[in-house]
C-alpha cells in the first residue's frame, strides 16, 4: 500500500478566498439571506467551466461573482477562514498562503483598509484554532487599471509582518500586459513581499515571461504553459522560479481537456519547481488533496516524487524558517514510514 497522502506536510500556495468556501456553506449562507443560485451552483454543481474564450470566462466570472455576495457580514468571513484552515488541515496541508482582493468587499466592510484588517483578524483566528499557518497574498485585478494595483500594494505593504507575505495579479491575463503593473510589483518587492503573479494558463510562454521579466516574480500562478517553451522552463528551473500548478482547475477551465493533459510531469522533469493548488475548489470541486492523488494516479509519480513536490511547495512558501525547517523534517519522516 502506497503511504497516505494526507499524512503528507505539505504548503498550499494557490487558493482564492471566496473560491476556498465550502460548497454547503454557499447553500446555507444563501438559504439563509434568500439569495437565488443558479443551477451551475447548485443542482449543477461543480460547474462546467470553459474559460478559454471571453463568454466562458465571463459565466466563471459571474458564477464567481454570486459567490462572493453570500459573504455580507463580518461572521461570514470568520466562517469561511475557519473552514478553510480545517480543510486544509485535512489535506495535510501546514502552510497556506491564500490570495485575497480587498477591493471586492471594501464596500462592504468599510473600505480597504477595514476589509484586510478584518480578512487578516480572521486568518490568524483560523490559524490558531486549526493549528496550521495560515498568511495572506493580496491580489490585484488584472482586469482594473494599474493605478489600483498600485493602491492595494501600498495596502499590502502596510501589513508586511501582520500576516500579509505577497502581492499577485489575478484574473484573465489576456486583459492587460503583465508590464503595466510593474510600478504595483516594485513597491510590493521593495516592501519584502513575495511577488506572485498569474501567468501561464490562458495565454502560453511569453505571459509567463512576463511575469518574470517585468514583474520579478518568485512564483507564478499557474505557469502550466511554461512547458511549450524549453528555454523558458530552464529559466524557470535555473532560477528556481516556481510554477502553482492546479490541475483540476486546469480541466474546469478548459485550458487541459483532462488532468492527463496538464503537463505536469513535463515540467517535473525539466527541473521546475511545483507547489500544488486547488485555485478555487469552490468552482472546481476539489481541493488539494485531490490534486497529490492526481500526481500518484494520473501523473505516475511514485512516493518519493510526490515527497519531493511537498518539497517544493514548502521551498517556494513564504512561511519563517522554523515552520519550512519543520514540515521538510516532516516530508523526511513521512517518506522515511513503512508502506
Amino acid at each position: 500500500m502506497p503511504r497516505p497522502l494526507d499524512t503528507l506536510p505539505k504548503a498550499h500556495l494557490h487558493l482564492h478566498f471566496t473560491g476556498s468556501m465550502r460548497h454547503s456553506t454557499l447553500i446555507e449562507l444563501a438559504g439563509e439571506q434568500g439569495l437565488h443560485l443558479p443551477d451551475a451552483l447548485v443542482e449543477d454543481w461543480p460547474p462546467r467551466l470553459r474559460a478559454t474564450d471571453e463568454r466562458g470566462w465571463f459565466r466563471f466570472q459571474r458564477l464567481y461573482d454570486i459567490a462572493r455576495s453570500v459573504l455580507s457580514t463580518p461572521e461570514h468571513v470568520y466562517r469561511l477562514l475557519r473552514e478553510t484552515a480545517e480543510d486544509e488541515v485535512a489535506a495535510g496541508s501546514r502552510w497556506l498562503e491564500i490570495q485575497v482582493d480587498p477591493s471586492g468587499f471594501a464596500q462592504r466592510f468599510g473600505g480597504l483598509t477595514a476589509t484586510l484588517e478584518l480578512m487578516l483578524d480572521a486568518a490568524a483566528q483560523a490559524a490558531q484554532r486549526a493549528d496550521v499557518g495560515v498568511a495572506v497574498v493580496v491580489a490585484a485585478n488584472r482586469t482594473k487599471h494599474p493605478l489600483d494595483a498600485n493602491t492595494l500594494a501600498r495596502l499590502a505593504a502596510q501589513f508586511v509582518g501582520q500576516g500579509v507575505v505577497g502581492f499577485g495579479l489575478s484574473n484573465d491575463e489576456r486583459r492587460g500586459e503583465a508590464r503595466d503593473f510593474e510600478r504595483a510589483f516594485r513597491i510590493a518587492r521593495r516592501a519584502g513581499l513575495v511577488a506572485v503573479p498569474h501567468g501561464g494558463e490562458l495565454l502560453g510562454p511569453r505571459s509567463i515571461a512576463q511575469c518574470v521579466d517585468d514583474l520579478g516574480a518568485d512564483r507564478v500562478g499557474h505557469g502550466v504553459r511554461a512547458a511549450e517553451d524549453e528555454r523558458l522552463m530552464e529559466r524557470l528551473a535555473d532560477r528556481q522560479i516556481c510554477c502553482e500548478v492546479c490541475p483540476t482547475s486546469n480541466v474546469g477551465l478548459g485550458v487541459a481537456e483532462r488532468a492527463a493533459d496538464v503537463p505536469l510531469r513535463r515540467l517535473f522533469d525539466a527541473g521546475v519547481p511545483i507547489a500544488l493548488g486547488a485555485d478555487d475548489p469552490l468552482l472546481f470541486g476539489s481541493r488539494l488533496l485531490r490534486q497529490y492523488e492526481l500526481a500518484r494516479e494520473v501523473y505516475g509519480f511514485d512516493d518519493a516524487e510526490v515527497a519531493e513536490l511537498a518539497r517544493q511547495s514548502v521551498r517556494a512558501s513564504a512561511a519563517p524558517e522554523p515552520v519550512r525547517k519543520e514540515l521538510l523534517q516532516g516530508v523526511d519522516d513521512w517518506l522515511a514510514s513503512p508502506e
